[in-house]
């Protein structure tokens, strides 16, 4: 459930997996405050096309407006999913499900929230990784992945994340962070920015993992400076399954992600709770 003020709010969660029945519990228990409330999804809905249309069609018969766009999770071409789409064509099939259900994309003109805190742009960004978060003392792609085989801490993604029609996933990954720095060029330099990804802009969220290693599947130095290139307000993210608040160079870092319920059972806070974006809490909570 979401937690607020009054009036309407723009809410984010991430990383519902509701693959597990405890979570698609969760999500049937999510609901908005009031009739303009929004709520930004940021990936890892679920593996199969059939669960996330659900999931999106439930939030979205909810929330005045929502907003989604792809985790590594979507686009596995999984065994378990009817629909065996690969890369760049699974992408295209996920955007088209949820247009039909009126929820915006990475592919859609970013909306602008006008309620409490705006205006603001929210975009969606669709932007992957490039294995550039090496572990400490690799200097190269490869002796990162030999590091992580070698500790035994691989993403599913090897096996299951395929970048057709591009040849690797970091040249996915390039030509997402050209595109998408095009379209935020268009945008009015004093407008307020909120960027909605699955990984983190910056790498600085991934120094409380366990398993450092897992980094090289959490973003790209490539987008590195963009709190400070362009007027973001909040960067919302997800993927770590750490929700929290950081700051980096003054700009504030949102963590929204649920997780598994392995995870979320350890917390003292209520599974399933929507961070609120705007309007801004005054101490808001790591």
């Amino acid at each position: 459930m979401a937690t607020g003020g009054d009036g309407p709010q723009l809410w984010a969660v991430s990383d519902l997996h509701i693959g597990y029945t405890e979570n698609r519990d969760l999500v049937e228990g999510m609901r908005p405050e009031s009739d303009g409330d929004w709520l930004l999804v940021a990936g890892d809905v679920a593996e199969t096309v059939e669960d996330v249309r659900w999931a999106v069609k439930t939030l979205a018969g909810r929330f005045a407006r929502v907003v989604w766009t792809p985790g590594n999770h979507e686009l596995w071409t999984h065994p378990s999913d009817a629909v065996t789409l690969r890369g760049v064509a699974r992408y295209e099939h996920l955007v088209e499900q949820c247009r039909e259900l009126g929820v915006l994309t990475p592919e859609d003109p970013y909306a602008i929230w006008e309620g409490p805190g705006g205006p603001v742009a929210v975009a969606p960004l669709f932007l992957l990784y490039d294995y550039s978060f090496l572990p400490s003392g690799c200097t190269t792609k490869e002796e990162g992945l030999e590091y992580a085989y070698g500790t035994g801490v691989v993403c599913t993604d090897e096996r299951l994340l395929h970048p057709d029609p591009y040849p690797t996933r970091e040249d996915w990954c390039r030509a997402r962070v050209a595109e998408t720095e095009r379209r935020l060029a268009e945008l009015p330099e004093d407008l307020p920015l909120i960027p909605v990804t699955h990984w983190p802009l910056h790498r600085h969220p991934t120094e409380v993992l366990w398993y450092p290693e897992f980094a090289m599947w959490c973003g790209t130095t490539l987008t590195d400076d963009w709190h400070r290139r362009y007027p973001v307000h909040t960067s919302v993210y997800g993927h770590l399954h750490v929700p929290r608040t950081t700051r980096q160079d003054g700009v504030r870092f949102e963590e929204v992600s649920v997780g598994y319920p392995r995870e979320w059972r350890k917390r003292q806070e209520p599974p399933g709770r929507l961070r609120r974006i705007l309007p801004e809490m005054a101490n808001p909570q790591g």
